[in-house]
């Protein structure tokens, strides 16, 4: 399906230039007392740091840097064993790449996507409505805001669902298996997910093993667990556990 105009999509960055912008003002600060208490250029240093590490993880995830983000968001889409028949649900969707992926791909399928679209983040409704309008699958398409803690949609709404780096995220539940569980309730039995975050973070997630055994006994027919963090096109740099050193996809069928 073509684009109805020349404008181009803003899908925005997985990294917020909040991110570099205020150790970068903290930098300058210590700096600036840093004349006078010459000790104080230790911390100016480290958020130095911090600063410089995000700019390149931001410029690794640009189109110009290597586009690693579209990237991990078609590995996401691969592991997505679905016929395209029906109405599937973005968790998580930012603003829109994957939900009008997903459009393209399957062009009989209704895509809703979801978002909580806080300050912290680059992301809104509007802007996910006015891409898809300029990638020409508006009448497809429908945004709502919503935690994925608490989906608003009946059990087995959905034919499918998809989520990517977005459950870990989530702020106001804890215990990040009651965000998987909710994610596979609004499945329709014999539905298929894809599900890709940092499962192997051992911290956030526990053992994996341990969680795929967990969701097979919540009577999910069919899980297994894809590890993604090793993809080639994936620097050293960026494999730190709460960038994306610890993803992988849970994909199946309910």
């Amino acid at each position: 399906m073509k684009k109805v105009n020349a404008e181009k999509a803003n899908y925005s960055n997985w990294v917020s230039t909040k991110f570099i912008s205020v150790p970068g003002v903290v930098t300058l600060f210590f700096l600036i007392l840093a004349f006078v208490f010459p000790v104080l250029s230790i911390p100016a240093l480290i958020f130095f740091s911090i600063a410089a590490y995000f700019a390149y993880a931001r410029y690794r995830f640009s189109p110009s840097g290597g586009d690693i983000q579209t990237k991990i968001q078609d590995t996401l889409l691969t592991n997505l064993d679905w016929n395209g028949l029906g109405r599937v649900l973005d968790i998580g969707c930012g603003n829109a790449p994957l939900t009008i992926k997903l459009a393209h791909t399957y062009p009989e399928a209704q895509i809703t996507g979801i978002d909580y679209w806080g300050e912290m983040w680059e992301y809104s409704k509007s802007v996910c409505e006015r891409n898809a309008m300029i990638e020409g699958v508006a009448s497809r398409t429908s945004f709502q805001k919503a935690s994925a803690s608490d989906l608003p949609f009946a059990h087995e709404s959905f034919d499918a669902a998809v989520s990517n780096l977005v459950f870990h995220e989530i702020r106001d539940i804890k215990d990040k298996q009651k965000v998987i569980r909710e994610a596979l309730r609004v499945i329709k039995k014999g539905g298929r997910f894809a599900f890709q975050d940092l499962f192997l973070w051992k911290a956030v997630y526990g053992d994996i093993n341990e969680l795929v055994a967990t969701i097979k006994r919540w009577g999910i027919a069919s899980v297994e667990f894809i590890p993604t963090n090793n993809l080639p096109f994936i620097p050293k740099a960026l494999k730190l556990p709460f960038m994306v050193g610890t993803i992988g996809i849970l994909r199946g069928e309910k």
